[in-house]
C-alpha cells in the first residue's frame, strides 16, 4: 500500500518531501528506488511501526507536518499516539480493532471499529490537530460518496449501503487475497455490525443476509454478504440514514476457505507452540499465501467499490449506486500497482493533497463524511480515474 501511495504521490506537487519507511529497510528502499527520476522528493528510513517513541522521534527528526499508516491494522494505535505525541497531523486506512462481545457476538457489539481511536478524539481537539481516519477506498471512498448522496441526490435517505464486487481473478492459484489475509480474516470472520437509527449499533453472524448485486462497467451479478467494516462505524456519525450496511462480494469458494481456517484455528492471532517455537497461526496462514503486491501481473478484471443509497428526492422514491471502478491491466501499464491497491492508495494521497492546499481542515478524529466531498470527486477524475453515478 505504501509503494503505490508513492506512486501516485510523485505525480502531484502539492508536498516538499515524504519519507517511506518500513521495518524492513530494503521495502523502503525498493519503493523509492521504483520511482526514478521522480523519487527526489522520497527518502527511505527504517522505523518499527509498534515502537510509538521511536515514530514519534522519526516525525520530529524529519520535520514532518503528518503522518500516513499504512500499515495492517495491528499498528493503528502505536502510530496514532505517535502523531499526536509528535504533534502533527495522521491519515489512515483502516481503524482500530475490535473485538467481540463476551456473552453475545452476534446480537451486541463489544469494541467496535475506532473506538480507541474515538475515546482520543477529546485530545485531539484539545492539541489542535487532525486525524483523518478510515480513508481508503473503503471506507474512504465510500464514505465520500455517501455524504455526497446525501448533500446533492437526496432530501431523506432510508438505506445507505456499501456494497463491494469484482471479477478478478490470479492465474495459477485457487486462492490468492487480492489484499492482506491477516486483514482479510479480521473483517471478514468478525461478527459483521449493522447500524439503524432506532436501535443504533448491532451486530449479526458472519456472511449473512446473501443479496446478489448488479456490478456495473461488465462485472456484472455477484453474491455479497455482511462483513465488518469501517463504514458502518463512521457513517452514522455525521450523515442522517435510517439504516446503513456494508456487504462484500466474496463468493461461495472464498467463503468456505475463511470458514475452513476458522474451523481450524487458523485464524487465530495468539501465539501456539510447535517444534522450534512459538507462532501465530494467523501468520502462519500469511506466510503460506502469495503476497498481494506480488500478483499484479496474473490477475485480470476489475474490482469496484461503491456506495447504493436508497431515499427520497423531491417526495419521488430514488436509489443510486455511486462507483469506482479499476482495471487491473490499466492500473499496472499506469502505475505498476495491482487494482485493488492502487484503488486504495489514490484516496489517501487525494486526501493530503486537500489536506495541504487548507480545502480541508478540522480538530480532532473525523472521518471523510466529516468533510466536503465535491473536492474530494472533483480531485479523483483529475487524478484520471473518474466516479460513475447508476440510477437503480
Amino acid at each position: 500500500m505504501g509503494t503505490a501511495i508513492t506512486r501516485i504521490a510523485a505525480r502531484r506537487s502539492f508536498f516538499d518531501h515524504m519519507v517511506v519507511t518500513d521495518h524492513d529497510l530494503s521495502r523502503a528502499e525498493a519503493a523509492v528506488a521504483a520511482l526514478g527520476e521522480d523519487g527526489a522528493r522520497f527518502s527511505a528510513l527504517r522505523v518499527d511501526a509498534s515502537d510509538r517513541a521511536a515514530v514519534a522521534a522519526l516525525i520530529a527528526e524529519q520535520r514532518c507536518d503528518i503522518l500516513v499508516n499504512a500499515t495492517d491494522p495491528r499498528f493503528v494505535m502505536p502510530l496514532f499516539d505517535a502523531a499526536l505525541a509528535a504533534g502533527v497531523d495522521y491519515l489512515d486506512m483502516a481503524m482500530s480493532l475490535s473485538s467481540a462481545h463476551p456473552e453475545r457476538p452476534y446480537e451486541e457489539c463489544g469494541v467496535k471499529l475506532g473506538d480507541k481511536q474515538f475515546e482520543r478524539a477529546g485530545a485531539w481537539e484539545e492539541a489542535g490537530r487532525l486525524a483523518l481516519v478510515g480513508v481508503g477506498v473503503e471506507p474512504g471512498l465510500s464514505d465520500v460518496f455517501a455524504r455526497y448522496a446525501a448533500e446533492e441526490l437526496f432530501d431523506e435517505i432510508e438505506e445507505i449501503g456499501v456494497r463491494d464486487g469484482a471479477d478478478l481473478t490470479v492465474e495459477g492459484y485457487d486462492f490468492a487475497p487480492s489484499f492482506s489475509i491477516w486483514t482479510t480474516i479480521e473483517e471478514c470472520l468478525n461478527p459483521p455490525v449493522v447500524w439503524e437509527k432506532d436501535r443504533g449499533w448491532f451486530t449479526t453472524a458472519p456472511f449473512s443476509e446473501p443479496e446478489v448485486f448488479d456490478f456495473p462497467e461488465g462485472i456484472g451479478p455477484v453474491e455479497c454478504v455482511n462483513v465488518e467494516h469501517e463504514e458502518v462505524l463512521l457513517i452514522p456519525r455525521w450523515v442522517e440514514s435510517r439504516r446503513v450496511t456494508f456487504k462484500y462480494g466474496l463468493g461461495e469458494e472464498f467463503i468456505e476457505t475463511l470458514k475452513t481456517l476458522h474451523r481450524l484455528g487458523l485464524d487465530r492471532t495468539d501465539k501456539v507452540t510447535v517444534p522450534g517455537g512459538a507462532v501465530s497461526p494467523r501468520d502462519v496462514v500469511a506466510a503460506c499465501l502469495p503476497d498481494p503486491a506480488s500478483l499484479g501481473e496474473l490477475m485480470r478484471g476489475k474490482t469496484c467499490a461503491g456506495t447504493w443509497v436508497k431515499g427520497t428526492k423531491d417526495g419521488v422514491p430514488r436509489e443510486v449506486y455511486l462507483y469506482h471502478v479499476v482495471d487491473n491491466q490499466w492500473s499496472m501499464r499506469e502505475y505498476g500497482s495491482q487494482a485493488v491497491v492502487w484503488q486504495t492508495a489514490i484516496n489517501p494521497v487525494i486526501a493530503l493533497e486537500l489536506v495541504a492546499g487548507g480545502v480541508w481542515s478540522g480538530r480532532g478524529v473525523l472521518g471523510a463524511e466529516a468533510l466536503d466531498p465535491r473536492p474530494f470527486l472533483d480531485l479523483l477524475v483529475e487524478y484520471g480515474s473518474p466516479w460513475g453515478l447508476r440510477e437503480q
